[in-house]
């Protein structure tokens, strides 16, 4: 398991924001590329709690992606014979030759909601559990390289999302009951998922911690995993430390006065007035 949380993204700005997601983006159609090219398989998992930003961060990621080779799976409820037959529901979706696919939740539902809702047997449970690990390893002998993110929001964010959800009329339809209860099971939960990432992070798949409490840093944070896990052509990858001037963590003393917590931009400023001072 890893946790990835860039200390340098904790105050960026929404100009260095915008800014840095922009060349992270442009780096991700070069990945693309190189994935089309080298017939390449990535599978990226998405999961978290209700309202914890997987289908936001899929959306940022892929926006310019060439459509024909990616995909975006995201399944609604399993019949009965998916159910049982958990794995193959999710094996027909996993990526092609040259293909990028996202998972909107994955077949890891089973350890997490399932369980905790009470949606699939004790039973069944147990079989994914011991058996995930083992159908994952072989498709990555054919070829399928699968990154694992969970998104990771504390209790009051989640209870503020959904109670914005609810109150929007655009989004309200978003909310159901099973999500309510959801909230009601947190520490459940919390239970069923810990147990998934002490029981299925593998060397090659780890699960990849993203604190998504600010959604924004969470997109950044993926599009840098992402990128630093493949050796493609043309990489270039801009160092996190050139965002420095978007940080509050600039301090100056003018007339007497000390400022703290400056934006770069904040801290030029005082720093041309202390010179007129002087």
């Amino acid at each position: 398991m890893i946790q990835f949380d860039l200390s340098e993204y904790s105050k960026i700005s929404d100009d260095d924001y915008k800014k840095e997601k922009r060349k992270l983006l442009i780096e991700l159609v070069k990945l693309q590329e190189w994935v089309i090219k080298k017939k390449k398989r990535i599978a990226i998992v998405y999961e978290g709690r209700d309202a914890a930003g997987k289908t936001g961060s899929i959306s940022a990621l892929s926006r310019y992606l060439i459509p024909q080779k990616y995909n975006i799976v995201h399944l609604g409820r399993p019949t009965k014979r998916e159910s049982r037959n958990w794995f193959a529901r999710y094996a027909k979706h996993l990526p092609s030759r040259g293909e990028i696919v996202f998972f909107d939740r994955s077949w890891y539902t089973r350890a997490l909601t399932e369980v905790t809702m009470g949606y699939c047997t004790k039973r069944q449970y147990t079989y994914f559990m011991n058996h995930v690990l083992e159908w994952e390893r072989g498709f990555q002998k054919k070829g399928v390289q699968f990154l694992k993110f969970y998104l990771s929001i504390n209790k009051p964010i989640q209870q503020e999302r959904l109670h914005r959800r609810a109150s929007s009329p655009l989004v309200y339809w978003k909310i159901t009951e099973n999500d309510l209860r959801m909230v009601e099971k947190w520490d459940m939960y919390t239970l069923y998922k810990n147990q998934m990432f002490d029981r299925t992070s593998s060397k090659k798949a780890p699960w990849v911690i993203l604190n998504s409490n600010n959604k924004k840093i969470a997109h950044l944070n993926a599009l840098r995993y992402i990128l630093q896990s493949f050796d493609y052509t043309g990489k270039k990858v801009p160092q996190p430390t050139s965002l420095s001037r978007g940080l509050n963590n600039y301090e100056i003393t003018v007339a007497g006065t000390t400022f703290v917590n400056l934006t770069y931009k904040q801290y030029k400023i005082l720093k041309r007035l202390s010179e007129v001072e002087k």
